[in-house]
């Protein structure tokens, strides 16, 4: 029996696929717990259009992804922190602290985990950090660190 399977099922195939199952399998196991429906002309079409939408899903969130690489070439985040008699910054600027600034004043939403580089903001000048957007997209932090006085 041919089957569409709206979830992944371990050892069958994965979500969207058309697989063929055992009739017995199909009736016991997959229809009654809502992972497959019955292959059909309509269930093709139904198919083909969840694919078309996600595509779309896809491309909308690559263009917004884009949209915030251009906003972040603008950007320049100022912090300031406290210095001791050597220079040396006390504590660091976390990219939490970054994440937030940019969340809080510019309405920018980006992930602190995807942060490409993983250096440590400890000193006082100017740090430009890249991070991943959406795959294969990255956007440019600035970040200018200054003494508090």
């Amino acid at each position: 029996m041919k089957v569409i399977l709206l979830a992944d099922v371990k050892k069958v195939g994965k979500k969207g696929e058309i697989v063929e199952v055992s009739s017995g399998y199909a009736n016991n196991f997959l229809f009654p717990k809502k992972l497959a429906v019955i292959f059909s002309p309509r269930g093709e079409e139904i198919l083909a259009e969840e694919a078309e939408d996600k595509r779309k899903q896809e491309e909308e969130k690559k263009q917004a992804a884009k949209e915030i690489a251009k906003q972040l070439e603008s950007l320049t985040l100022e912090f300031k922190s406290k210095v001791g008699k050597d220079g040396k910054m006390f504590g660091t600027i976390s990219f939490k602290q970054v994440e937030d600034e940019l969340k809080n004043k510019h309405f920018i939403t980006i992930d602190k985990r995807k942060f490409v580089d993983k250096i440590t903001i400890d000193r006082l000048g100017h740090y430009k950090l890249k991070n991943e957007l959406y795959k294969g997209i990255f956007g440019v932090v600035n970040i200018h660190v200054s003494e508090e006085k």
